[in-house]
């Protein structure tokens, strides 16, 4: 529970945590659509290539940016069998009524990279930007909104206590586990009705405690007079040349991938007439 990554700031003077939040923000949401866009190797290639240079230009340990696979293991695995199982196309193996075909293990293969790639990717955004920062940059992405009256500072704000209270509920949870299981309870025997169930003394307290810590909040927020609209800030989001930078970066990997993905779709479609005549 401890090692998922994502809500959690790592402190570090580096350019990627000196970027304009709305900048990460920006390289994300890119980040995220070409990655369900690769169809190829290259591509993968490419943006994992990119995304390693981007963790070492933030400073960031390897390992740190890694412990947050941990917590889509179950997922990743469940993911690439039914791909494995499910796809159609060229049949490699038949054993009863199962079929492992070609087409399913380069897809469950590739369902796998992009679950890897997308949380860790997320995680950079996450390690390298306070919450603050990352509602700041919400906020003012999505400003123009606001001549609709759309409550984007509000939403913004609670996108970042969500972020920041995701640490701190793990935490939770694995002090409540370890409580539990020194009074004897067990979490890994049984079936899976019987596991489910076992989660009851986990779920319950946690609850409890999540909403006395909303409650704590919100009785904080409301002595400081806070309130929700128009704010000044101490410290206004502003670009720089290392923002110009980033953003040329960013349409550049668009026009890399695109441009991948363009020029091996148009050489396998070659080879197929080539095999047809």
């Amino acid at each position: 529970m401890v090692d998922i990554t994502i809500g959690q700031y790592y402190p570090e003077d580096s350019v990627i945590h000196k970027l304009d939040p709305r900048v990460k923000l920006f390289g994300t949401l890119v980040f995220v659509v070409m990655v369900f866009m690769i169809n190829n190797v290259i591509g993968y290639g490419l943006i994992t290539l990119f995304l390693g240079i981007v963790i070492k230009m933030s400073k960031v340990p390897f390992k740190k940016m890694m412990k947050g696979i941990r917590g889509i293991i179950f997922i990743m695995l469940l993911s690439v069998v039914f791909n494995i199982f499910l796809t159609p196309g060229d049949v490699i193996v038949h054993f009863l009524i199962f079929t492992i075909t070609k087409q399913g293990i380069i897809k469950g293969v590739y369902m796998a990279i992009r679950l890897v790639l997308l949380v860790v990717g997320t995680s950079v955004m996450t390690l390298t930007t306070t919450p603050n920062d990352l509602a700041d940059g919400l906020e003012k992405s999505f400003g123009i909104l606001n001549v609709i009256k759309f409550p984007v500072h509000e939403i913004a704000m609670v996108m970042s206590l969500a972020l920041r209270f995701i640490p701190t509920l793990m935490e939770e949870t694995d002090k409540i586990t370890k409580a539990q299981k020194a009074r004897g309870a067990s979490f890994d025997t049984g079936n899976i009705l019987q596991r489910a169930k076992s989660l009851i003394p986990i779920l319950i307290p946690l609850f409890v405690s999540s909403i006395r810590r909303a409650a704590d909040l919100a009785t904080a927020m409301e002595a400081r007079c806070y309130h929700g609209g128009e704010r000044t800030k101490m410290k206004p989001l502003s670009y720089n040349r290392h923002d110009a930078y980033a953003y040329v970066v960013c349409f550049l990997i668009i026009a890399i991938i695109l441009g991948t993905n363009f020029m091996v779709n148009n050489i396998t479609t070659i080879n197929m007439l080539i095999l047809v005549e």
